[in-house]
């Protein structure tokens, strides 16, 4: 049986470099590998080499006789991409002119001309700047030198996945086989503006990128959201991944309902720890404050409510079957998807999803803790006088009012970046004003400037979405170094 790619997809593409026979893509209209929410194998032109599997940096590709219970479903999700099911293969193979090109794969050339040595700081040691600097120092005259504020590297792969999410998190092996690199120093507990200024920073290397993220959150403009009891479900994260800024955000678990505002990946990840198994998590590097306050929590369901219809979810489908498939407790309202059919949504991953959704809300509604999902519900207000008591919701695209009664409400409606001192922002996207990486100030260039990751392109993509992100940003620091264009360093 062919190899299949699972859930713990980071989506970095590294599995297709590997791959002889081009058998894995993001959809079959191939769009920008660098934006899929995860890669598939067609199992048509898979000749079951296993080269993908030492690719890829967090075991989410599994022979198909090896798969566990709970991931068979990805047989056909990686099947279906392409048309056909593991059944249709045996009928009716697929013509090899019938299968999709070559991905867009480039080898990186030595740079000709610049510095005999070029000095480049990175700022940030999340995973746009291991990737980046994977990158860098595939040139032999480069040297990176990677500033982070924290005591411990690697951002968001660290402290922002889940920590049920295991093997997501192993990306941080192949982090730390980059920072082994002779040319690489990573300085801890370094801040830029605290301990070393920007114009130091430039004036050392002649050339700064700079990969700072989204560090705060979309604010909810609704009334209500300064009352106590609402916090955004990224402190949550924060606090029981153990990072040292959310040491504090400890919500209050002594309400039976919580509602999650917003429907992305976050929303499901707080909505499966505060629901999971507490001797289950207690196996993994989840916070040992959080898990003792989960092992008195009061919680028995938690909402987790979305603006737009089932069709429009904003989760993924790896997610979606994580949830569905695994050990959690999920219910969907058949009332939620009254009117929407799986068959009338041109999008194949849409329609994947919306059809897991309908197999949902058919079962038995779980027992507690337990997750639900809502559609179509759009917040207008939190209510309570000093604490929040209630969200009020309107059905999206009428006047019906609904309040559901809670006592933690948490809002996952997205991130976004803050300015930097020194570089332009721009405000409507929230990201430092660049084109294609190249930091920009009224569109001119700034000498020996780069930024990749969320601060370049807004909070969007997955964690290997940010190496084909990188790379564009690095190749033209490497055409800026050629040309002559980059910092001197005095």
């Amino acid at each position: 049986m062919p190899h299949v790619v699972t859930q713990a997809c980071c989506g970095d593409a590294s599995c297709v470099y590997a791959c002889p026979v081009n058998c894995i893509h993001p959809t079959p209209d191939e769009p920008d590998f660098g934006i899929a929410e995860m890669l598939y194998i067609d199992p048509a032109t898979c000749v079951d080499c296993g080269a993908c599997v030492s690719a890829c940096p967090v075991g989410a590709i599994v022979p198909g006789h090896r798969l566990p219970e709970e991931a068979q479903r990805f047989v056909d999700v990686n099947a279906e991409h392409y048309g056909h099911t593991q059944d249709d293969l045996v009928r009716f193979p697929v013509p090899r002119d019938k299968r999709l090109p070559l991905a867009p794969i480039s080898k990186p050339r030595a740079v000709r001309g610049g510095p005999d040595v070029l000095e480049v700081a990175i700022v940030g040691s999340g995973p746009s700047a291991m990737y980046a600097a994977d990158e860098l120092l595939k040139q032999p005259r480069v040297r990176v030198t990677v500033y982070e504020r924290l005591d411990l590297p690697f951002g968001l792969s660290r402290f922002g996945v889940a920590p049920d999410h295991t093997s997501t998190r192993t990306v941080m092996n192949l982090f730390d086989d980059i920072a082994r690199h002779p040319n690489i120093t990573i300085a801890l507990n370094t801040e830029i503006g605290r301990d070393v200024s920007l114009d130091e920073l430039r004036a050392r290397h002649h050339a700064v990128l700079w990969a700072g993220g989204a560090p705060t959150d979309k604010t909810l403009q609704i009334p209500g959201v300064e009352l106590s009891g609402v916090q955004s479900a990224t402190s949550l994260v924060g606090w029981y991944n153990g990072h040292p800024d959310f040491v504090d955000a400890g919500p209050d678990l002594s309400a039976e309902r919580v509602v999650v505002i917003g429907n992305g990946n976050v929303a499901l990840d707080v909505a499966r720890i505060l629901t999971g198994d507490v001797d289950e998590l207690a196996k993994t590097d989840i916070s040992r404050d959080a898990l003792a306050a989960l092992r008195s929590s009061a919680v028995r369901e938690v909402v987790v409510a979305g603006r737009r219809g089932p069709e429009h979810a904003a989760f993924t489908l790896p997610e979606l079957i994580g949830i569905a498939d695994g050990h959690a407790r999920v219910w969907v309202d058949p009332a939620d998807l009254e009117g929407v059919l799986a068959d009338g949504v041109g999008d194949p991953t849409s329609a994947a999803k919306l059809s897991l959704l309908q197999e949902i809300s058919q079962r038995p509604k779980p027992a507690e803790p337990f997750i639900r999902l809502m559609f179509g519900k759009t917040p207008v207000a939190v209510v309570g006088q000093e604490k929040a008591t209630g969200v009020r919701f309107v059905r999206t695209g009428s006047d019906l009012e609904e309040t559901l009664d809670t006592g933690l409400v948490l809002t996952s409606i997205g991130y976004r970046g803050v300015p930097v001192a020194g570089l332009p922002f721009d405000e409507n996207t929230g990201t430092i004003a660049n084109v294609a990486g190249r930091v920009t100030d009224g569109g001119t260039p700034v000498p020996g400037m780069y930024v990749t990751g969320w601060i370049k392109r807004g909070p969007s993509g997955f964690i290997g979405t940010n190496k084909t992100d990188s790379g564009e940003t690095v190749a033209h620091l490497l055409e800026d170094a050629e040309a002559g264009a980059l910092s001197s360093v005095g």
